[in-house]
C-alpha cells in the first residue's frame, strides 16, 4: 500500500492483503501497524497452544484465565463475573485481574482487542467483506449507539449474579475460540460463524462495537490509561481516510474540520484519543498519508 501517493478512496478500498505493508516516502517497504497487530495475536494464541501440547509451561491456560511463568493472569470480565455469581472471589483471581488491570492501564485498555483478542482478527477480517459488500450497494451499513454496550455489560453480570453460572461464557466467541486453539475444535464454533456472518452482512464490527462486555471492560480501563493516539493538527489535511478505516470512529469525531476554530482559539495543536473505546489498532496510522497519529505513552508527562 503506497499511503504517500494514493488517493483516499484507493487507500479505503485497497485489497485486504496490501494493508500489511506500505512503502515509505523513501520507497522502502514496511510492514504496517496491522501486520504487527496480527503477529501479536497469532504468537500469544500460539504460546497457549504450545503451552498444552508440547508442555512448554510459558503461557498456559486461556484468555479467560491463564498462568504466565507461573503467574496468574485472569480477565477483568470474568473476574467481575465470578464475583457476581458467587458473591466472593479468591486470592488468586484478585491477583489475576489486579495484574492484568494494572497492564492495560500502562498499555491502553482497548489495545487487549486489537492485539491480544484473536476473534478480532477474524472480526478484521469480516470487516473488509462486510465493507465490499457496502460499497457494492449488496447490504446497507447499519450504526448503533455504542453506549448500547454498557446495557449488555450490564445484562451479562446480572444473569451470573441471578444463576450463579458463567452465562456469557456459553456465548463468549473469545473464550470460544481461545478454547479451541489450546484444546481443539469444538462445536461452539458454529456460534463464532453465527457472529460473524452478523457483522458481515448485518452491521460492521457488530459483536467488538456493540455487544462483546470484555472490551466494554477494557472500555472502563482505557479512559485512564497511560498509552494514546495523539494526532498532530497541523500535519493533518482532513482527508477523512482515518475516519474511515476506524471502526470506532466515533473516538475521531474531534478532528473534524468543524472543530479547528475552538482548537485555533485555545491554541491546542495536538490532542490525545482519551476516548476508551479506542482499540490503539494503528488503522489511523496506516492510512494517514501526512503522518499526523503517533502513540503517546504519557507516564512521561507525570514523572
Amino acid at each position: 500500500m503506497d499511503r504517500y501517493n494514493a488517493s483516499v478512496r484507493d487507500l479505503v478500498n485497497a485489497p485486504f492483503w496490501s494493508t500489511f505493508y506500505y512503502k515509505t516516502r523513501e520507497g522502502k517497504t514496511r510492514l504496517t501497524i496491522r501486520a504487527w497487530r496480527w503477529l501479536s495475536i497469532i504468537l500469544i494464541n500460539l504460546a497457549f497452544f504450545l503451552s498444552f501440547f508440547v508442555d512448554i509451561q510459558f503461557l498456559e491456560g486461556t484468555l479467560n484465565g491463564s498462568r504466565l511463568l507461573g503467574f496468574h493472569l485472569i480477565d477483568p470480565f470474568t473476574a467481575l463475573e465470578i464475583f457476581a455469581a458467587e458473591h466472593h472471589i479468591h486470592t488468586n483471581v484478585i491477583i489475576g485481574s489486579v495484574t492484568l488491570i494494572v497492564f492495560y492501564l500502562l498499555a491502553g485498555g482497548k489495545s487487549y482487542c486489537s492485539w491480544v483478542c484473536p476473534y478480532g482478527l477474524l472480526s478484521e477480517i469480516g470487516e473488509y467483506f462486510h465493507q465490499k459488500l457496502v460499497r457494492k450497494k449488496i447490504i446497507k451499513e447499519r450504526k448503533f449507539n455504542p453506549n448500547v454496550r454498557f446495557i449488555f455489560w450490564a445484562i451479562f453480570l446480572a444473569a451470573a449474579a441471578i444463576d450463579g453460572y458463567l452465562v456469557f461464557e456459553v456465548i463468549n466467541p473469545i473464550g470460544i475460540v481461545s478454547r479451541m486453539i489450546t484444546y481443539g475444535w469444538s462445536l461452539a464454533a458454529i456460534w463464532v460463524v453465527v457472529i460473524l456472518l452478523l457483522e458481515i452482512f448485518y452491521s460492521r464490527r457488530a459483536w467488538c462495537k456493540y455487544i462483546c462486555p470484555v472490551g466494554t471492560t477494557y472500555n472502563l480501563i482505557g479512559w485512564p490509561s497511560l498509552t494514546k493516539v495523539q494526532w498532530d493538527m497541523d500535519k493533518c489535511d482532513h482527508c477523512g481516510a482515518c475516519l474511515h478505516a476506524c471502526f470506532e470512529d466515533h473516538v475521531l469525531e474531534f478532528i473534524k474540520p468543524k472543530y479547528d476554530k475552538k482548537r485555533a482559539e485555545k491554541g491546542i495543536k495536538k490532542q490525545l484519543v482519551v476516548n476508551g473505546d479506542c482499540t490503539l489498532c494503528g488503522r489511523c496510522f496506516d492510512v494517514c498519508h501526512t503522518d499526523a497519529y503517533n502513540y503517546e505513552f504519557r507516564l512521561k508527562d507525570l514523572v
